[in-house]
């Protein structure tokens, strides 16, 4: 079986991170541009002083995933062609985790600005606290509970990164 590269690791590691970056990047601008719009909705007036902290906190929260998540890319523009690729890679991967942890919080204060407004507080924190662990499920529980499972069906029927990186190797040498 042909073996990845350091240098070919470090460019498939850095490409994947930017397919992520960008769904990420897709929703937190949605949610940001949501934000920026709410104040000047006719009813925004009508919030309560709890309703409008939850407002700042959730954009400010915004603000900070936008630049964490976009951060990648200026880093890049400023070592490019200096051969720093896994510096990279490192500061892109703690960036786009920062990124996703003001994420959280940016949708879990607006989902309780939101229901806050629309229904009752007990139901607005049940919600937002429901919806705070339904992302973190996703986020955080499920892929470390994944990475501790030894289940040979899935990786026999979904080779892992190893065996897909020695098939795009040979994929490479036998087009030359």
């Amino acid at each position: 079986m042909d073996k990845e590269t350091e240098r070919e690791r470090w460019q498939r590691n850095f490409a994947d991170l930017l397919q992520e970056l960008r769904v990420a990047q897709t929703g937190v601008q949605i949610l940001f541009a949501f934000l920026l719009t709410l104040p000047f909705s006719a009813e925004f007036p009508k919030t309560t002083d709890l309703q409008k902290d939850t407002y700042v906190v959730a954009l400010l929260a915004a603000a900070a995933a936008t630049a964490l998540i976009i951060s990648p890319v200026a880093f890049h523009r400023a070592l490019f062609r200096q051969g720093r690729k896994p510096e990279l890679v490192v500061y892109a991967h703690r960036m786009a985790t920062g990124g996703l942890v003001f994420m959280l919080i940016s949708m879990v204060s607006a989902i309780f600005l939101i229901t806050d407004f629309v229904l009752t507080r007990p139901i607005a924190i049940v919600l937002s606290v429901l919806a705070g662990l339904w992302f973190l499920t996703f986020w955080i529980l499920l892929p470390a509970f994944r990475r501790s499972w030894a289940d040979d069906d899935v990786d026999d029927e979904y080779p892992d990164d190893a065996d897909e990186q020695g098939d795009q190797a040979r994929r490479r040498a036998n087009r030359s």
